[in-house]
Parts: structure tokens; C-alpha cells; sequence
């Protein structure tokens, strides 16, 4: 029979493996499923891991998928190195859109370019204010940071309703729950000229290197870590875990809120009920299976926007239902926390004992 024995230290092999298994038995219960509702699998995955990258277009929209997933993971990784689990982070990302929408709405066709600056600044202000309503009762109250902030995200879903079909409402809208469609001055430039892909997407990546630096280069980032993980050795060591809590739920709002912002002045123009999309709770999954590490949860938030755009693909091309997304985002989470138990514990065949003597 086989048996889990504990390793004598965790595998480093497994600690990279883990991710490339869970998504190797993901795609296996994948195909047993697009079988199961009698479809090609091979058609199924094409629409899943071919089509969104066989075209520049194509590459493009995943970028687009990328770029809020790899921002609020970015800052969810910060939050979890340090002991913090922020759980709203789809709430932090609703207030900064909103709060973003709000600037966007000031601006008419005499507005000049300052405008963009600002509703991005509004909108990581935004996340950054609703993610220290979460630090300030878990520092104060001792409330549990993953009940409030969890919590958060369907206050801020209320809200953004309460405006869109109230006093932000667009008059012309033909009663539909939206604002009226922001200027032009507002949209975020563009990287290239056809394609939906903006400037959020280099600011996802400096914020990856800029989390490398921080995180492995510095000593703040050293005490950031030790303060959330070991709060009484940090403050044997002079480290304030109070300053790692809220070091790492502002900056984690900040990065939702402004996602958020990048999503309705880019790729959405206005501000619907459709604005919160799943991001901030697939972004827990871009961390996870990036390794919390800035380069993998690039490659992690790569793949988790094929799972979107081919979720989508599958529904308009197959006729299979969106919530094949989700169950894709679902197995893969399952299977890689299955996976992680190889880091450290090895799978080791024993001998079975038989009555009266052994085999």
C-alpha cells in the first residue's frame, strides 16, 4: 500500500512542480468532462490554451484579462507573506472603480489629459480606504480580517448599485443601471493602435518587479514578512507587526483600487453593475499558484485569462455553459492544494501486515 511519511525538510523540486502537476490533472478531468457533455475535448481545449494566443488581437485580449489579475494578486501575495488574509480584494477593486468613475464623470470635451492620472490616483485611493476599514477593526477590535473583508465586497457591490441606479444614473440611458459613458479624455492610452491592451499593462509589470525589490532586496520588505509571520520575534528584532498589517492591506487595497480603475476607464468606459467580474477572488488563485512569488504569478495570471477567454469561446463556439470558468478556476485551486501536500511529505510504498505473520 502506499503512505505519506513525512520529508526531512520541504522539497524544493515540488515547490515548482506542484503548480505544472495540478494543472496537468486539471486538464486531464478537463477533457473527462468536455467528454462527458459530449463535446470534442480536443476542440474544447483548443478554445481554452489555442485561440487566445493565435492572433496579435487575440494575444492582446489576454492581456487585457491579465493585466487587473496580476495587479490585485500582486498585492493579495503581499498580504499573505505577511500573515494578512485579505479575502476583499473584489471590494477593494469595486470602491476604486468607483471612486475612479467618480473623477471620470467631472471630465467633459474641454478636459485635458491630467484627467487619467487622477481618476488612477482616485481609484488606488479608493481600494487603499475600503482595505483600511478591514486594518483598522482587525488592529483596534481584533476582528478577523477574512470575515470583515469578505464582508466588504458585498458592501461595496451595494453601493456601486445604490449609485448606478440612483443619483449617477445617466439620463439618457434608457433606464438601463449605468452611467452616462465617460469622455474621451478619460480613456487610458492605448499600447497599441487596434487592440483594447492600455498602459495598465506595464504598470502590472513595474509593480511585479517593484514587489522583487521589495520583498527580496530591502529590509523593510525582510521585516514585512517577519512581522506578519513571527509577530513576537519581530518585535524582539525592533519590527512593528502593527506596520505589517497595515503596510500590507493599504498597499493591497491600493493595487485592487487601482485595477479597478484601469477596468472601467479602459476596456468598460462607464460604470455598470457588471463592473465586479470575479477578479479579486480569481486573483487568490493567480497568487497561490504564482507561488507568491512577482515572476510566477505573471505566468500564473497568463493562464488564468486563458481560462476566461476560453470559458467565453467555449460558451458563444460550443454551446457549454460560462461557469466552465469557474470550474476550471476551481479544479485548478483543488488540485494544486492536493498537489502541495508532495512538498512535504513523499509518497513511499510499505509492506501490508497479515494475520499471523508479514508480507
Amino acid at each position: 500500500m502506499l503512505e505519506l511519511q513525512p520529508r526531512s525538510r520541504d522539497s524544493r523540486l515540488w515547490a515548482c512542480g506542484s503548480p505544472l502537476l495540478a494543472l496537468a490533472v486539471t486538464l486531464l478531468v478537463g477533457v473527462a468532462l468536455f467528454a462527458a457533455l459530449g463535446k470534442d475535448p480536443v476542440r474544447g481545449l483548443q478554445m481554452f490554451f489555442w485561440e487566445p494566443v493565435k492572433t496579435p488581437y487575440a494575444l492582446g485580449e489576454l492581456m487585457v484579462k491579465a493585466t487587473p489579475l496580476l495587479l490585485i494578486a500582486l498585492g493579495l501575495a503581499l498580504c499573505f507573506r505577511s500573515n494578512v488574509w485579505n479575502i476583499g480584494a473584489e471590494g477593494q477593486f469595486v470602491v476604486g472603480a468607483v471612486a475612479a468613475g467618480g473623477v471620470a464623470l467631472l471630465a467633459d470635451k474641454s478636459t485635458g489629459p491630467w484627467i487619467v492620472p487622477a481618476l488612477l490616483l482616485a481609484g488606488a485611493l479608493g481600494g487603499m480606504a475600503w482595505a483600511g476599514l478591514t486594518a483598522l477593526l482587525r488592529d483596534r477590535f481584533h476582528a478577523n480580517e477574512i470575515l470583515v473583508s469578505l464582508m466588504l465586497v458585498y458592501v461595496a457591490v451595494q453601493l456601486l448599485g445604490y449609485l448606478v441606479h440612483g443619483p449617477w444614473k445617466d439620463p439618457m440611458g434608457y433606464n438601463f443601471p449605468q452611467t452616462r459613458t465617460f469622455a474621451q479624455a478619460t480613456q487610458i492610452p492605448r499600447l497599441v493602435p487596434g487592440s483594447r491592451m492600455t498602459v495598465g499593462l506595464l504598470l502590472a509589470l513595474a509593480g511585479a518587479g517593484a514587489l522583487w525589490v521589495f520583498l527580496f532586496r530591502t529590509r523593510a520588505g525582510f521585516a514585512q514578512q517577519v512581522g506578519g509571520l513571527a509577530p513576537a520575534a519581530a518585535r524582539y528584532a525592533g519590527f512593528s507587526p502593527r506596520r505589517a498589517l497595515w503596510t500590507a492591506l493599504l498597499v493591497s487595497g491600493a493595487t485592487a483600487g487601482l485595477a479597478g480603475a484601469l477596468e472601467v476607464a479602459g476596456p468598460i468606459g462607464q460604470l455598470t453593475p457588471h463592473v465586479p467580474s470575479g477578479y479579486g477572488f480569481a486573483a487568490i488563485i493567480v497568487a497561490f499558484v504564482g507561488r507568491l512569488h512577482p515572476l510566477g504569478m505573471i505566468l500564473s495570471a497568463i493562464l488564468m485569462s486563458m481560462f476566461y477567454i476560453g470559458g467565453e469561446l467555449a460558451q458563444s463556439r460550443l454551446g457549454l455553459p460560462k461557469s466552465l470558468t469557474n470550474v476550471f478556476l476551481g479544479l485548478l485551486l483543488f488540485t494544486l492544494l492536493a498537489c502541495d501536500t508532495l512538498i512535504a511529505y513523499r509518497v513511499r510504498r510499505v509492506a501490508t501486515r497479515r494475520r499471523g505473520g508479514t508480507t
